[in-house]
């Protein structure tokens, strides 16, 4: 079969296209700095090609929030100093939940249905406040039993946290 040169030029774009991706990808993710050998191995791209990538890649962010930075041939993909406050704040604890109440929103995901008394007693009395903020949120529902409460999570619990429930799967799969 004879190739035309368009069609192998169409083939070298749509593979370095390609390339492009997986290189953004990884250094997107990785958070530290790769070395060439370490971006060659985890994307199976050419080394050469790969520098022509990272290079691609440099001018792209250029003018952007965020960077491709070259340390003595090491490479990173970061935030761009002026913006670096921001990811600082969200590191810090600024989130939406503090590391507590992601604690404790834990325990009763995975525990749940649960007492609120027997959370109380795993996470101590600031499980109450938590819970609180829980339900207020939608997360979880909180239904009187005797002295203390049941505890379960809501299917805006699901939705926040993009988990699929058990129904959506099995009306997906056609399971009865």
């Amino acid at each position: 079969m004879d190739i035309s040169k368009k069609s192998a030029d169409e083939i070298d774009e749509a593979i370095e296209e390609e390339s492009t991706k997986k290189v953004e990808a990884t250094l997107f993710v990785s958070g530290k700095f790769l070395t060439i050998q370490e971006l060659v191995a985890l994307t199976d791209v050419n080394p050469i090609l790969l520098k022509k990538i990272l290079g691609d890649l440099s001018e792209k962010y250029r003018n952007s929030g965020i960077e491709i930075v070259n340390q003595n041939n090491l490479w990173k993909m970061d935030v761009v100093q002026e913006y670096t406050w921001i990811v600082n704040r969200l590191a810090t604890g600024n989130a939406e939940f503090s590391k507590a109440e992601q604690e404790t929103l834990a325990i009763l995901a995975y525990k749940q249905p649960m007492k609120q008394s027997v959370l109380v007693k795993i996470r101590g009395n600031k499980a109450y406040e938590h819970i609180l903020k829980f339900v207020e949120m939608g997360l979880v529902n909180k239904k009187r039993i005797g002295h203390t409460a049941e505890l379960t999570l809501t299917e805006e619990f699901h939705e926040y946290f993009h988990f699929n429930t058990l129904e959506s799967n099995k009306s997906e799969t056609g399971a009865p």
